[in-house]
């Protein structure tokens, strides 16, 4: 009889810590417990160490930290008609464990998806221009569409990053070219408005010597010689006579 009542008893409490241990949860400092209730939200707990109702109660932890989530590359023709592959990656959180829940079956994936569609409907719309000198604006036009899209299932977009742009070996020759150019182009026209304070100095020079022809002339020879390095001039003397002259004059 005492040995029925003391297994009895080492029953009951086998029971009751079995109860206990499916009643008691505890969550980290960045976790949250969704409870549902017989199939009804009863409430978010959390963090720390909380009781929960045994096989009534049933609960989904929820992690608050900043996920980060690689978009895959997406194949995309820009608005200027360029063909392109651009990843990004993708910066969000949860700010509400209610709606992450019970608002998208699989808010991951959820959230994955809508940053391709988002990916490629903002760079198709953007010029191969724009998309590499103003990386900024398409990043921030990016987060603004995907918070907006995710907002309802309880997600906060944190941050967006253009990661590549993968760029057509034909098209790359033809940037490269057009640098080229345009590098061409700038030292032209330095060189130009170089030239053209040379002979503003020049005209400026012969006014002063009254525009005398043969003065003129070796002004312009030695304008031309000055440009050439390791050039010894050689002034002739009727030169220096002129310019002693008009020094004195002054």
């Amino acid at each position: 009889m005492l040995v029925d009542l003391l297994f009895s008893w080492v029953g009951i409490i086998v029971v009751a810590l079995i109860i206990l241990s499916q009643a008691v949860r505890i969550t980290r400092e960045y976790e949250r417990g969704v409870i549902f209730r017989l199939g009804r939200f009863a409430g978010i707990r959390g963090p720390g160490l909380f009781l929960i109702i045994p096989i009534i109660d049933k609960m989904v932890k929820i992690d608050l930290r900043v996920i980060t989530l690689d978009v895959p590359a997406q194949e995309v023709i820009t608005k200027d008609n360029i063909p392109i592959k651009v990843d990004a990656v993708l910066y969000f959180k949860i700010s509400d464990p209610q709606k992450a829940i019970i608002e998208v079956e699989n808010y991951m994936m959820a959230t994955s998806q809508n940053s391709q569609t988002s990916l490629r409907g903002v760079v198709g719309a953007s010029s191969l221009d724009e998309l590499l000198a103003e990386r900024e604006k398409i990043n921030q036009k990016l987060h603004e569409i995907i918070d907006r899209a995710t907002d309802p299932w309880g997600i906060k977009v944190t941050a967006v990053e253009v990661k590549h742009v993968e760029i057509p070996k034909t098209m790359q020759r033809a940037i490269a070219k057009q640098a080229e150019a345009e590098r061409v182009k700038r030292a032209k026209i330095i060189l130009a408005e170089g030239e053209y304070l040379a002979a503003q100095k020049l005209k400026e020079a012969g006014d002063i010597l009254n525009a005398d022809p043969i003065t003129l002339r070796y002004l312009e020879t030695l304008s031309e010689a000055a440009k050439e390095p390791n050039t010894t001039i050689l002034f002739p003397v009727e030169l220096l006579g002129m310019l002693k002259k008009i020094r004195g004059d002054k």
